[in-house]
C-alpha cells in the first residue's frame, strides 16, 4: 500500500531499515519527500544520509525540494553537506543551501559572510554622537556568489545596498556585538545611522533576526509598541515587525501587539493581529474590543473595521462575548458622526456576539467530558 487511509504517503517505521532504504529507492516524489519530512523530525541524520546517497543522480527541482527538507532538524551536522551544495549546478539550490547555512550562526559560511558584514558597517567615534557608518560593497565576487549572494540587483535597486542587504542578513547576529564595541540589540540598533542607510541596515538585521530566530534582536528591532515610530513607516515596517514577532513567545507577541492598538489604534493593526496566538489572549482581546467601542464613539461606519471584525469573530475568545454586551445598544450619535453608523455598529457588534456564542457551543459540544 502507497497511502495511509487518510490518503496521504505512508511512511515506514522507523526502526524499518529496509523498508526505508526500498521507499527512498523506489517511492513517488511525493512519497521520497514525506520520508525525508518524517526522517527529520526524528532521526535527521539518517535523512541526510539518504539524500547525500543519491544526491547526485536527482534532478535539479527535485533537489530544491530535498534540501528545502533540511529545514527541519537543521543543526551543525548539515553543514559538510550543504558546504558542497553550495557548489551545485542549479542557482536554487545554491541559494537555498546558503540560507540554511546563514541560519546556522556558527557554519563557515555564517563566519564568512560576518566578515564581509563587518568590513561594510563601523561605529565612527570622531563625532559628537557614536555613529555607525556604511560602506557598501563595490562588487560582488565569485566567493560572494558561491555564498548565496545574488549578483543581480531587482529592478528599482542599488546594487551596492542590494549587496549590503544581503550580506548583513546572513551574518551571525551575535558578531555585531563585538564588531560594534560591545553593544547589546537594543544599544546597536539605537545608534544613529548616517547617509540614510538606516532603513537598508534596519531591514536586513529584521530579516537576520528572522532567520536566526533571534528574540532578543527581534526586540530590540521592534521597539516600544507605544513608541510613535512603531506605527508609522519607519525603519522597521509592519511587516517587518509582523515576522519579528513570530520569533517571540505567545505572551510576548499578545503584549505588544495590545500596546500598539491601545496607543496606534486598528486601523495599522491587522497584519500585527495575524501573528498572535488563537484564541487571542486576553490584554488582545480587550484592547480590540477597546479600540472598536473608541472608533463607533468617533462616529465612523462599521465598514472600515471589517477585516478586524472578521478576525475577531474567528479569534476572539468567546469568553469575551460577556464584555461586548454594552456595545450592543445603538448609541447616540455626536454631532459630526455619518448618518445611521450607531446603528450599523450595533448590528455588527451582534453578529460578533452570535458567532462568540456559537463558538462557545461547539466547544463545549466537542469538549469530552471529565473522567
Amino acid at each position: 500500500m502507497r497511502s495511509t487511509p487518510g490518503g496521504g504517503p505512508s511512511v515506514p517505521r522507523l526502526h524499518d531499515t529496509e523498508g526505508i532504504r526500498r521507499l527512498w529507492q523506489e517511492g513517488l516524489f511525493a512519497e521520497r519527500v514525506a520520508l525525508l519530512t518524517a526522517l527529520r523530525s526524528r532521526k535527521p541524520a539518517t535523512a541526510r544520509e539518504l539524500l547525500a546517497a543519491s544526491w547526485a543522480t536527482e534532478r535539479a527541482e527535485d533537489r530544491l525540494m530535498f534540501l528545502d527538507s533540511l529545514r527541519t532538524g537543521l543543526g551543525p551536522d548539515d553543514e559538510p553537506f550543504l558546504e558542497q551544495a553550495l557548489a551545485d549546478r542549479s542557482r536554487n539550490v545554491r541559494a537555498t543551501a546558503a540560507e540554511l547555512l546563514s541560519a546556522l550562526p556558527g557554519s563557515a559560511l555564517a563566519e564568512r559572510m560576518a566578515v564581509r558584514a563587518g568590513a561594510c558597517v563601523a561605529v565612527d567615534r570622531t563625532r559628537d554622537t557614536p555613529t555607525i557608518v556604511v560602506e557598501a560593497p563595490h562588487e560582488c565576487d565569485a566567493g560572494m556568489e558561491r555564498d548565496g549572494v545574488v549578483a543581480r540587483a531587482p529592478a528599482g535597486r542599488g546594487e551596492r545596498s542590494w549587496w549590503l542587504g544581503q550580506l548583513v542578513e546572513a551574518a551571525p547576529l551575535g558578531s555585531w556585538s563585538r564588531r560594534l564595541g560591545g553593544r547589546t540589540p537594543r544599544e546597536i540598533v539605537a545608534l544613529p545611522v548616517a547617509d540614510d542607510w538606516q532603513g537598508e541596515l534596519h531591514a536586513a538585521w529584521c530579516r537576520a533576526a528572522v532567520r536566526q530566530c533571534d528574540a532578543a534582536w527581534s526586540r530590540a528591532l521592534l521597539g516600544e509598541p507605544s513608541a510613535p515610530e512603531a506605527g508609522g513607516p519607519g525603519a522597521v515596517s509592519l511587516a517587518e515587525r509582523a515576522k519579528l514577532l513570530g520569533t517571540l513567545t505567545a505572551a510576548e507577541r499578545a503584549e505588544w501587539v495590545a500596546g500598539f492598538i491601545e496607543t496606534h489604534g486598528l486601523s495599522e493593526a491587522f497584519q500585527l493581529l495575524g501573528v498572535c496566538a488563537v484564541p487571542w489572549a486576553a490584554p488582545v482581546g480587550r484592547a480590540v474590543v477597546d479600540a472598536l467601542d473608541i472608533a463607533r464613539d468617533a462616529g465612523s461606519y462599521p465598514w472600515s473595521f471589517s477585516g478586524v471584525m472578521g478576525l475577531a469573530e474567528r479569534c476572539l475568545d468567546p469568553s469575551e462575548a460577556g464584555r461586548l454586551d454594552a456595545l450592543l445598544a445603538i448609541p447616540d450619535e455626536p454631532e459630526n458622526a455619518s448618518p445611521g453608523a450607531g446603528g450599523y455598529w450595533s448590528e455588527a457588534f451582534q453578529r460578533l456576539v452570535t458567532t462568540l456564542h456559537l463558538r462557545a457551543t461547539i466547544l463545549t459540544e466537542l469538549t469530552p467530558p471529565a473522567p
